[in-house]
């Protein structure tokens, strides 16, 4: 799963086995560490559930997650969409969200 953060929005694009994972498992996350220090950790996430309604956002300290209803991802994963877009509000200021399937990969790993 990739994570692009520009400005004011967040993007996730995930592979064809990470959205698999994700209906499977209602979670794909990724963990980078970027010093010695165990605290020196950002964990990105997508999830979803049946008690999500409507794109959303979660942040807590070293962690950001972007929360799917379980319908629209099962839709998306299963559809032709190639991505789910929102644009929510964050304390009076807009973050756009998109989560996107990545099944044209540059890298040739998927």
């Amino acid at each position: 799963m990739k994570l692009r953060i520009k400005g004011n929005s967040l993007r996730l694009r995930l592979a064809r086995s990470e959205v698999t994972r994700l209906l499977e498992t209602r979670r794909v996350d990724y963990t980078h560490r970027f010093a010695e220090d165990e605290e020196a950790t950002l964990t990105y996430a997508i999830e979803c559930s049946t008690n999500q309604h409507g794109v959303a956002m979660r942040y807590r300290p070293r962690e950001v997650a972007v929360l799917l209803p379980i319908e629209a991802a099962t839709s998306w994963a299963n559809g032709e969409p190639v991505g789910i877009y929102a644009d929510l509000d964050v304390g009076g200021s807009k973050l756009e969200v998109a989560v996107e399937k990545d099944f044209s990969c540059l890298h040739g790993d998927e």
